[in-house]
């Protein structure tokens, strides 16, 4: 099959790997139809995070089921399913308290000898537990996106909301503009918000913050924008703030933005960061989140997403071949692109 492959940081490219077959009695072989860049493989394609050269990549899909094992007993042959970006066993004592990301049987695609996102097919792992069906079948293609959407992102974006506390009638800050940013914007205002003040220095995803409900836009960084969130809050701070960068600046600026009380919801992976445990202490500032278990949120955001209350996919601007998988890693890296997604 073809599969995007990770050569060595700024080099992925489309290659050839074996197609999988079922090994488990839990498996199944799911026919890619759309899969996406993340926000999180450039940190591999950056170099600042390792990761093995030759291997798969990408942790995000929606496809048909074309194989199950013996034991799956929730999809069958011919379903339409999203994928969360960690497989998941459903039953195991972290997954009964709805932290999937954390389940005992557990990985990640594109590790473990697992297959990645961006190829043309996967085998699923722990697939009763970890397949969610799109019911009515192979849906519109309008609405891949949003589908597409719900295996990472939206997801994600909605933990950093409910790790900060985001409840109705609150105000809330966003730092970071990514699609996960973006996606907690959403989440916010699906949650209740009345105010949520976006943090973004790019004039095309300051639209898209707005089209997903944020009624304040801070272009500036640093001390400035601590400053500017201040001024709009009566020097109050905000009650709620969603850290979606995962970079030591972010999470400086989320703590002095933070009201007393309130509660920092962190969902971008880690890099260079010290909690300002001072600050926190200080202010009786809490820190929620961490990876996601978007396996958990699937259902009810799904919901969502099929009766047309939220449109997460407003967050893909660019469509790419998979041959072209390198140029997609290449534009989001650059900012060019938000998010790049590929149709099979």
């Amino acid at each position: 099959m073809r599969a995007a492959v990770y050569n060595a940081p700024f080099d992925v490219s489309l290659g050839e790997r074996p197609d999988p077959i079922i090994q488990q009695p839990g498996d199944a072989i799911v026919r890619v139809t759309a899969t996406c860049v993340c926000g999180s493989d450039l940190w591999y394609y950056r170099g600042e995070s390792k990761r093995k050269h030759g291997g798969p990549i990408g942790h995000e899909f929606v496809g048909v089921v074309e194989e199950v094992g013996a034991d799956v007993t929730t999809v069958k042959v011919g379903d339409f399913v999203i994928a969360p970006f960690m497989w998941s066993d459903g039953t195991c004592p972290h997954c009964r308290y709805g932290i999937t990301s954390s389940c005992v049987h557990g990985g990640f695609w594109a590790t473990q000898g697992a297959d990645g996102g961006q190829g043309e097919y996967v085998r699923v792992a722990e697939a009763n537990g970890t397949l969610v069906v799109v019911p009515g079948g192979v849906p519109d293609a309008r609405l891949i996106p949003s589908l597409l959407a719900l295996s990472d992102v939206c997801g994600t974006g909605h933990h950093a909301a409910v790790g900060a506390g985001v409840v109705a009638g609150s105000t809330v800050a966003v730092v970071g503009d990514g699609a996960v940013g973006l996606c907690g914007v959403l989440a916010a205002r699906r949650l209740g918000a009345e105010r949520i003040i976006s943090l973004s220095r790019n004039p095309a995803r300051q639209v898209i913050a707005t089209q997903f409900g944020a009624t304040d836009i801070v272009s500036a960084r640093g001390d400035d924008a601590v400053a500017e969130v201040l001024e709009l809050t009566d020097g109050v701070g905000v009650d709620a703030t969603l850290e979606c960068v995962g970079t030591g600046q972010a999470f400086t600026t989320a703590f002095a933005i933070a009201r007393p009380g309130s509660r920092v919801g962190f969902v971008g992976v880690p890099h260079g960061v010290e909690v300002p445990i001072q600050t926190a202490f200080g202010s009786n500032i809490g820190l929620g989140g961490g990876l996601a278990p978007v396996r958990a949120y699937l259902p009810e955001l799904l919901t969502d997403v099929l009766s047309g209350a939220i449109n997460p996919g407003l967050v893909f601007d660019y469509e790419f071949e998979l041959a072209d998988i390198g140029e997609a890693y290449k534009a989001m890296d650059e900012r060019r692109a938000i998010k790049a997604i590929a149709r099979l």
